[in-house]
């Protein structure tokens, strides 16, 4: 259970990203209210705080304390806080990408969207057997990628500490299919409809 004044700072603090991220109606299709965090980057306080704010989350709020080993990050947007938060944590910071994207072998992963199916690689050997490994990415819709990069670790013989994520759209119910892999499931921002 989250201390009621941990939980207020955290709700201020969503709010305050509400204010920056900005939507964008009908991109990358019509229909779609796409969440554009590139107006964050514009400010380093808030960097700086949404760097701490996921510290403390995940030190405080994950079920079980775990050690966390290395930080996986989603191209391409997971890229910007993963790398500041695994040099927070001090652990290394993996990529994941595109398929045909990285130049030392690879392991991939495909998987389907909802238009079509993509594949993700990640570099063999990135990945001690045991390590403790969160997956970041900005946005959690679906699930899909996150599932997908998910399965990337496990095929290196990683176990899946969590995941953290910027936003999470909570009425495509991703969250739900992530509960598989990790308990601990983290966002800053929660989007409702």
């Amino acid at each position: 259970m989250i201390p009621k004044q941990t939980q207020e700072i955290y709700n201020e603090f969503e709010q305050e990203l509400l204010k920056v991220i900005r939507n964008v109606p009908d991109f990358p299709k019509p229909g779609i209210m796409f969440k554009d965090i590139t107006p964050i980057l514009h400010d380093q306080n808030l960097c700086k705080k949404i760097i701490k704010m996921f510290n403390n989350k995940i030190l405080h709020d994950f079920n079980i304390p775990i050690k966390i080993d290395a930080i996986a990050g989603i191209e391409s947007r997971g890229f910007l806080f993963g790398l500041l938060l695994a040099n927070q944590l001090g652990v290394p910071f993996i990529l994941i990408r595109k398929a045909g994207k990285l130049p030392y072998k690879t392991i991939s992963y495909s998987y389907d969207l909802e238009y079509g199916s993509a594949t993700i690689e990640m570099q063999q050997d990135e990945i001690k057997p045991g390590w403790n490994v969160l997956i970041h990415d900005d946005l959690l819709a679906t699930g899909g990628t996150a599932i997908a990069a998910a399965n990337l670790v496990k095929q290196q013989q990683g176990n899946i500490a969590g995941f953290a994520f910027l936003a999470d759209l909570t009425f495509l119910n991703g969250s739900e299919k992530l509960k598989e892999y990790s308990e601990n499931i983290i966002s800053l921002v929660k989007y409702k409809d």
